[in-house]
Order: structure tokens, then C-alpha cells, then sequence
């Protein structure tokens, strides 16, 4: 129920981004979907692609700082109180979120968000027993 998210450590410069995105696209890495956080000297990138493990290897390559963490990718209604919901349950049972970010999966009319949480497993838990759609890893990374 987890799914691989990949971390770039970059320099916040001119072209940083586009040297991974080219990369990537050099090797036929797909992204699906992507965060970008930044402070004065550096960013994050978090990115869901479709083959983590190859480009976690050739950005390293190119030098680039690479982590790993998993994350869980819920499917959230597009309705209002969609993702309150959500987050009242995962609050009212101890969850915190670490950070989150939204994409649309393709041919879907709901959002998908990611969710890095402090309590991982227990949040997996919480979610399916409560029937909130949580979308496999494999589904994410095959499309």
C-alpha cells in the first residue's frame, strides 16, 4: 500500500531543475507526479516516477543527492470536505502529516493525493479501516 517516493537534493540555481527533468527524460523516466520545496540555498524535489530504482541510479550518476521514503497515495473525492475528511479522521486517531501533495490521475475525475506521515503503517491502518481509497504503488508507477 506504499508507494516509492524519490528525494533530489538540488541547489536553488538557474537550470538545477531542468538538469534532473533532462536527465530523466534522457533515460525514459516518467514522472508522475512531483513536489518542489524550497529554501534560500537549496530545495527538495520529491518526485513519483515510473521506475524509482533507475532513477534513483542515473541522477546519482549525474551527482545528484538521492533519497528514498515511502509514502501512501490516497485517492480523495473532489467534492467539498473531501480532504477534511480525510484528515479528521487521520487526526482524531493521532496521524500527523508531515507534508502532502496532489495530482489527477489520468482518467480519473477524483484527486490523488500523497501523504507523508509520521506514523506510516499506523496511518495505512487508520485509512482502510475507515474505506478510504488507497491507491497501490503499482498502479502509481505503471501507467
Amino acid at each position: 500500500m506504499k508507494v516509492e517516493q524519490i528525494s533530489v537534493f538540488l541547489e536553488n540555481k538557474a537550470g538545477r531543475l531542468a538538469e534532473v527533468t533532462n536527465t530523466l527524460a534522457k533515460n525514459g523516466i516518467n514522472i508522475r507526479a512531483l513536489s518542489l520545496a524550497d529554501t534560500t540555498d537549496f530545495g527538495i524535489l520529491r518526485l513519483i516516477v515510473d521506475n524509482s530504482e533507475k532513477a534513483k541510479s542515473v541522477l546519482k550518476d549525474q551527482g545528484f543527492t538521492v533519497g528514498k521514503t515511502n509514502v501512501v497515495a490516497v485517492e480523495v473525492e473532489d467534492k467539498p470536505g473531501g480532504l477534511n475528511h480525510i484528515l479528521n479522521t487521520l487526526g482524531n486517531n493521532g496521524i500527523n502529516v508531515e507534508y502532502m501533495y496532489a495530482f489527477v490521475m489520468p482518467g480519473s475525475t477524483n484527486a490523488t493525493l500523497i501523504f507523508r506521515f509520521d506514523k506510516t503503517d499506523q496511518a495505512v491502518e487508520i485509512l482502510s479501516e475507515n474505506n478510504i481509497p488507497i491507491i497501490p504503488g503499482t498502479k502509481l508507477h505503471a501507467q
